[in-house]
């Protein structure tokens, strides 16, 4: 796997990801980054994203998902891989 084919993932975070930050400082990381996508809170208490990038870039992310911001306290990380689809502009908070 090349480090700059495409990819998309899709994450579910579990842990103490809601109340801490954790969507803006997603979306601030993967703006530094350069990854598109989303970020949300889901009813269940966890946090989901939607990632596209470079696979490099993505795995940046990643990696920064599983520490989060300060205060964040990550579990678990649920992952899959989708057909990457280049429809992201920008990497945005949705609710």
């Amino acid at each position: 796997m090349d480090p700059k084919d495409p990819v998309r993932l899709r994450l579910e975070i579990h842990g103490r990801v809601q109340g801490v930050w954790f969507r803006a400082s997603a979306r601030d990381e993967a703006l530094g980054i350069g990854v598109s996508g989303w970020v949300r809170n889901l009813a269940n208490g966890h946090v989901e994203v939607t990632v596209e990038g470079d696979r490099s870039a993505v795995e940046r992310l990643v990696a920064w998902c599983r520490k989060g911001p300060r205060g964040a306290s990550v579990s678990k990380i649920e992952m899959k891989e989708e057909t990457y689809a280049g429809e992201f502009d920008t990497f945005e908070i949705r609710y």
